[in-house]
Formats: C-alpha cells, sequence, structure tokens
C-alpha cells in the first residue's frame, strides 16, 4: 500500500526511513502547538480550543500534502502570520478575533483560487534559478536566526542590535553540543542523528531537573469556542481589504520560499529548480489554509522545518503523513510533547540552516547581476525576520541591477510584473 501510494522504491527511500524524517521533522516543529496557542489567546481566544485547532489544523495540511502531492512537506500555522494575527489586527487595528479569523478564512479561499487557476504555478516557475538557489539559502540563514536566538547564543543589545549571549549556560552549552553530536552523526551516514540527539538531549533536561515529567495522556480541550466562528461579514469591510490581501501576499511567498528551499534540498526540483507535481502540492496548502481558520487558528503555511526530516533522509508524502498523525495524537499527549527543552531543537534546527546553505556554491560569484540579489536574500531574509520581506527585497534587487547594468532584456515579463508588485506591497503594506 505504501509502495503504491508514496512510490518509496523509485525515490530510493523505506517506510523504517520515511517514519523517522517524520518523526524528526515533528519534533522539530512542535513548537507550534504551544507557542501558537499563548499568541492567539493573548487577541482574546480560548487558549484550549486553540491549542486543538492547532494540532488539527497541522494535521489536516501535512496530510493533504502528503497524500495530494506526495512532498515530505509538513504545516502547520505559521509563525510570523500568528503574531500579525494577534498584534496587528486585533491588538493593532481594534478588530475582533472573530473578524481576524474571518480575513484568514478569505484569503485561504483567494489563495486556493490563485492556485485552481495556476496563477501561484506560474508565479514559482518565473523565479530565475539564481533567485529560487538564493531564497533556499536566505531561509537558511532565516532559520540560523532563529536557532540561534531561541538559544541565547546571541542576544539582544541596545547599542549594537545583537551580540554574543553567555554561552556557559545550560541552553546555548546544550544547544551548541547538540549541533555537534548532529553533525558528527549525520557525517557518518545515521539518518536518526537529528531525532536521536534531540531525544538524547530531552532525556538531560529530565536528569538536570530542567524538564519535568507531565505525564503521558490528557483528555483534549473542547474546541467549540473557536470552531466555526469566523465573522465573514465583518471581514468583507472595506477596512479589511489591506488585512486579507497582507494574510494572502505572505501567505503566497512563504509557502512558495518553503516550497522552493525543500524541494531543492531533497532533490525533487529538476535541474533548473522547477517543481514536479506543484499544483496538487500548491491545492494541498491552500485548503489547509482554509480549513485551519474553520477550525480557528491563524493561517496554516508549510514550514521550512521539514528541511530537518529531508536532511533524515525522507523523501516521499509518506514523512508529511507521520507528520500529520503525530500532530494529531498531540491533542491526546500534549504534556510529553511539552517536555523536550528548547535546546533539544535549536541544535538542530541550526544544522539544517547549515544544509540550506549548501545551495551557496551554486551561485556565479563573478557575476554581479547574480550576486547581489542573493547576497540581498541571504541577509535580509534573517534580519528583517521576514521570509516574505526577503523575497520582495531578492525581486527588486534582481530586476533593477539587471536594468542598470544593461541586461534588461534577461529579466522576464513575469518579474517585471512581480517586482513592480512587490514594490507596492513594500509602500503601502511595509
Amino acid at each position: 500500500m505504501f509502495e503504491k501510494l508514496f512510490q518509496l522504491h523509485a525515490h530510493g527511500t523505506t517506510v523504517k526511513r520515511e517514519v523517522l524524517a517524520g518523526l524528526t521533522t515533528f519534533v522539530t516543529m512542535a513548537y507550534i502547538i504551544f507557542v501558537n496557542p499563548a499568541m492567539l489567546a493573548e487577541a482574546g481566544m480560548d487558549h484550549g480550543a486553540v491549542f486543538v485547532a492547532t494540532c488539527l489544523a497541522a494535521a489536516v495540511g501535512s496530510m493533504l500534502m502528503g497524500l495530494l502531492a506526495n512532498y515530505p512537506i509538513a504545516l502547520a500555522p505559521g509563525m510570523g502570520l500568528n503574531a500579525f494575527f494577534t498584534y496587528g489586527v486585533v491588538l493593532g487595528m481594534g478588530h475582533s478575533w472573530q473578524t481576524a479569523l474571518g480575513a484568514v478564512f478569505i484569503g485561504g479561499v483567494l489563495f486556493l483560487l490563485l492556485s485552481l487557476f495556476k496563477v501561484r504555478e506560474w508565479v514559482i516557475n518565473a523565479i530565475p534559478r539564481t533567485l529560487k538557489l538564493g531564497i533556499a539559502t536566505g531561509i537558511g540563514a532565516f532559520l540560523a536566526m532563529i536557532a540561534l536566538k531561541n538559544a541565547g547564543i546571541i542576544v539582544a543589545h541596545p547599542a549594537t542590535l545583537v551580540t554574543l549571549g553567555d554561552l556557559t549556560s545550560a541552553t546555548p552549552l546544550l544547544s551548541i553540543v547538540g549541533f555537534f553530536l548532529i553533525a558528527a552523526a549525520s557525517s557518518r551516514g545515521w539518518h536518526a542523528a537529528v531525532l536521536v540527539v534531540v531525544l538524547l538531549l530531552t532525556a538531560v533536561g529530565l536528569l538536570r531537573g530542567d524538564v519535568h515529567y507531565q505525564g503521558l495522556v490528557a483528555m483534549p480541550p473542547s474546541i467549540a469556542p473557536t470552531f466555526l466562528q469566523m465573522d465573514l461579514k465583518a471581514a468583507f469591510d472595506l477596512s479589511l481589504v489591506s488585512v486579507i490581501f497582507a494574510f494572502l501576499f505572505v501567505d503566497l511567498f512563504d509557502n512558495s520560499g518553503t516550497l522552493l528551499a525543500v524541494t531543492q534540498k531533497a532533490g525533487l526540483a529538476d535541474k533548473d529548480g522547477n517543481i514536479e507535481r506543484l499544483g496538487p502540492a500548491l491545492a494541498a496548502d491552500s485548503i489547509a489554509a482554509v480549513a485551519g481558520a474553520a477550525l480557528g487558528t491563524s493561517t496554516t503555511t508549510s514550514y521550512v522545518e521539514s528541511a530537518s526530516g529531508v536532511a533524515a533522509g525522507g523523501r516521499t508524502g509518506l514523512t508529511a503523513v507521520v507528520v500529520g498523525l503525530l500532530f494529531a495524537l498531540c491533542v491526546f499527549v500534549a504534556p510529553l510533547a511539552a517536555m523536550v527543552p528548547v535546546y533539544a531543537t535549536t541544535g538542530a534546527i541550526f544544522y539544517v540552516a547549515v544544509l540550506m546553505l549548501f545551495n551557496l556554491q551554486e551561485i556565479d560569484w563573478h557575476d554581479i547581476t547574480e550576486a547581489a540579489p542573493v547576497t540581498v536574500v541571504l541577509l535580509l531574509t534573517p534580519l528583517t525576520f521576514s521570509i516574505a520581506h526577503g523575497i520582495a527585497l531578492a525581486f527588486i534587487t534582481y530586476t533593477l541591477v539587471k536594468a542598470m547594468c544593461g541586461r534588461a532584456r534577461e529579466v522576464t515579463p513575469s518579474i517585471w510584473v512581480l517586482t513592480v508588485l512587490f514594490v507596492l506591497k513594500i509602500a503601502f503594506l511595509g
């Protein structure tokens, strides 16, 4: 059955390897089931209901991606989009969370229509190979920034923005140890290296007393307070047009960037960086965005942490299905999942970042029109803390540098259109 559904032999993988990859991806992104409810609760939403909605949205989205597109890419409510939901739309603009959910739902429906009419497919396939490689490296740098920040290896500084943290304290030190262990084990061909090290560091946390045993099973809270609570009528108000567009726009390019990055790493793209089975993949994450809003959470999107499962050997949709099943089980075993300490995952995330930066070797650094946009996306994606901003600025740089160097003919009409849209987005939406 697995062979028929996922073509394991054709992708050079096995059921065991795919399951281990799914476990690895799940462990590196499981933090969302705790972060997302806490963040949306600040918008006035019921914490328990959002917890269940987060688990179910991730389960539905990941399994759709695995079954429809046969890609090892997992989905869950997106970081950044949940912050915009809470601090931008609800607390910042004063809309109710029900209205914000309505905007997410409408944005998801538009997202699905764009996918069905192949507009998204046109957008992704129109991206030059240089930008595709650059986007992958930019997301890798973004992951590194998140890992270093969460580990406490870099900390805020009033004069220099960031500075080195206290590397003698437990969290930074154990994160560093975790990275070295994963790198050493992976270099010896151990596909389960990431998962094993994460579990090992969790055990260390139990011995140190950083992690407290909280039981294995708990009955899930009711989802009723958020289920189908979207206020669609209020969301159609003219003042929400920019909000809907923002949800749509960020989701479009966060998803696209993740698809590009993970498929490049998995070897699932052709020599020009084009993605096979792109249509089903786009449909899967579009449907997931709509389903997530109906369940009661912010926009559901593809997760770049899926690259950790790819690094562990995942090559087919079975990896994503395993992730989906684990998220569904989290409704009942949340206390166990909560025991994974931050230093158990930060080393793994940084390791994935290193792997994604390998794409830099394929850039023609002797050509300024190729090197400039890659440098922009590599640096500004982590420094703006936004994949969408990094992509936008890279497109603008690519087009302007090509034109100003007398090579405007290399810029296709579609890239010109996208560049203009990016300029308008930055000018009016930030």
